[in-house]
């Protein structure tokens, strides 16, 4: 039995993530605009966009003069994905971006051969090389993830223990190579886990890595984003990645359809803490602003459900 944490970080995706599914090339001047306001949330990381193929992401090949423009707030970090070492370099050599060394494991093959061109177990053992090329960059990995680690569209359920057998690679590789233990992060990237699920899946990772900072990666792609949250909220976890508006989406995911729900949502998550009396030093009007800004650059209703009824500050203000 674990008691709530009593800060919760939220890690803002929805500028990176949300954006790269989209078919429409939206402005660079209204991300720009959105990040900007994001940066006045109290969020403490942003990610802008992703150094990848601007062959397969057209969208984020403008990635690079994102960070050129955006207004930087004081303790913010603005970090990029990256997925190979050219991408690596670019995030390198661009400006002033916040290096955020990753770890990228699958639990699916199927889709590791569609995200990433190659097999679940090439990409395990690339992370060698990701790891010996940090430590030679003065970098250590901040996060590692297990994708699709509670289901795939292309091959079902997976079990737990191929999730737990990644965190086992992950655990020697760092023995290996003399560095800490990163975060261990779990994506939920085709939206099937389930409450039940979410708390089986942190309680074997507590027994094997016990005093290791978790974080999930929550898709709501199903409805069930919030109550996954809450889940792993009550077994302790006090890390998580969301997206503003409840934006993004992998686009080799196989959603059946384009306007599936994104990530779980950063304001109702944030709504979800404060009322159950958990700190993110966030502000929630603001998150709000931000969320209503992305539905009009959009152009279409976003799934968040805050960002359209507002929070509930006003009505238990004391009346005049």
């Amino acid at each position: 039995m674990f008691d709530y944490p009593k800060f919760v970080e939220f890690r803002e995706e929805g500028p990176r993530e949300g954006f790269q599914i989209e078919k429409t090339l939206h402005p660079i001047e209204d991300r720009v605009a959105l990040i900007d306001l994001l940066s006045e949330t109290g969020l403490k990381r942003i990610q802008v966009g992703s150094f990848v193929s601007p062959r397969h992401v057209p969208q984020m090949a403008d990635t690079g003069t994102l960070f050129e423009r955006i207004r930087r707030k004081p303790g913010v970090k603005y970090t990029a994905l990256w997925l190979n070492e050219k991408g690596f370099r670019k995030a390198q050599t661009a400006h002033r971006v916040d290096m955020d060394p990753k770890l990228l494991f699958y639990a699916s093959n199927t889709f590791s051969l569609k995200n990433n061109n190659c097999t679940a177990d090439a990409m395990r053992e690339r992370q060698r090389d990701w790891v010996r090329l940090y430590k030679a960059e003065g970098l250590v990995p901040d996060t590692a993830y297990v994708m699709a680690a509670f289901g795939c569209n292309y091959e079902g359920e997976i079990a737990q223990e191929k999730v737990l057998d990644d965190i086992r690679f992950i655990q020697r590789l760092c023995a290996e190579e003399e560095v800490p233990l990163p975060n261990l992060a779990l994506a939920d990237t085709m939206g099937w886990a389930n409450p039940e699920s979410v708390k089986r899946m942190i309680g074997a990772l507590r027994d094997l890595a016990p005093g290791v900072r978790l974080c999930l990666h929550i898709h709501d792609t199903r409805g069930l984003g919030i109550a996954n949250l809450h889940a792993a909220l009550s077994m302790g976890v006090d890390l998580f990645e969301s997206s503003v508006a409840g934006l993004g989406g992998c686009p080799f995911a196989a959603h059946g359809d384009a306007r599936a729900a994104g990530n779980v949502c950063t304001e109702d998550a944030v709504f979800l803490c404060h009322e159950l009396g958990i700190e993110t030093g966030i502000d929630l009007d603001t998150m709000i602003a931000a969320a209503r800004k992305a539905e009009a650059i959009l152009g279409v209703p976003l799934m968040g459900r805050v960002m359209h009824s507002g929070g509930l500050s006003r009505y238990r203000a004391p009346r005049g």
